[in-house]
């Protein structure tokens, strides 16, 4: 087993899933299952590299913008699919019913689980003595994957907007910028991981690009920021981590509508409900 492992890019494996968020919610045979199908293919390729007298060991590692979208064809779901509406490797779960008035805690136990991601990045930012309002954003920042990967930091911030302080909805919603831009001051790399997920030779699109603009002279650049330094691009699946030590942070910044997430009539309750019943045929 040592020696499979040692054949494995760890950032570059987790990429290969989907990225972090992705890999945070397999089950542990899933994982298992996917690291020994890539040990299998990178021998693969280092055994086809050595037939051909070395040729291919300087191969480019990371995929062309071209070549990701080339294989857009051959997957049975897009990308951009949230994880809730589909598995793609696999049938997707049965989900237990919500609450009559459910909760944001309700949500993370009964939709957003094992929310590894989140709450390693919440659990290093509290580690690292950031304020509450980051606390809270770092912790909250991917759970929108569970509803739609694409611009997730927008549709995060506006799914908690009216429940949370504007600081924090602000850093949910320009980490999403701000992970495209590396920060050496702020201690914040390019991941590697992008450059396979997005391709080496990535343009981040113009509302990113406008949006660093505006971010680099703003008063709160810093929050936003701060969500991409606590961000684990790293992740460890041996982590153990829960929702206990956020408890008190989320009852004091997080405002719960008394009718219970997606029963409020606020301007974002369908998207509450959209997670609650995402089974639901219309």
């Amino acid at each position: 087993m040592a020696a499979i492992l040692d054949l494995i890019d760890r950032r570059a494996f987790i990429a290969s899933l989907g990225g972090a968020a992705a890999v945070a919610v397999m089950g542990h045979e899933e994982r298992a299952e996917a690291l020994e199908h890539y040990a299998e293919n990178r021998l693969n390729e280092l055994a086809a590299a050595q037939n051909n007298g070395g040729a291919g060991a300087q191969e480019r590692p990371f995929p062309t913008v071209a070549e990701l979208d080339a294989q857009i064809e051959t997957c049975s779901t897009r990308r951009g699919m949230s994880n809730l509406f589909g598995n793609g490797r696999g049938n997707v779960r049965r989900l237990e019913k919500m609450p009559e008035k459910p909760t944001i805690l309700d949500f993370f136990r009964l939709r957003f689980q094992p929310a590894n991601h989140v709450l390693q990045s919440a659990t290093r930012a509290m580690k690292t003595g950031m304020k509450e309002e980051v606390i809270l954003a770092c912790l909250l920042h991917d759970v929108a994957l569970n509803l739609m990967h694409v611009d997730h930091g927008w549709w995060g911030a506006q799914m908690f907007e009216p429940y949370v302080p504007e600081k924090t909805s602000f850093a949910i919603r320009y980490h999403q910028t701000l992970r495209f831009y590396a920060d050496e001051e702020a201690g914040y790399e390019y991941p590697d991981s992008y450059h396979r997920t997005f391709g080496v030779d990535y343009v981040p699109p113009p509302h990113i690009q406008s949006a660093y603009k505006m971010l680099r002279n703003h008063k709160w650049y810093m929050e936003p920021r701060l969500v991409t330094v606590n961000d684990l691009y790293s992740f460890d699946p041996n982590a153990v981590v829960t929702i206990d030590p956020f408890i008190d942070i989320v009852g004091r910044h997080f405002k719960q509508p008394k009718e219970g997430l997606g029963n409020d009539n606020s301007p974002v309750a369908h998207m509450w409900r959209t997670l609650a019943n995402p089974d639901a045929p219309l």
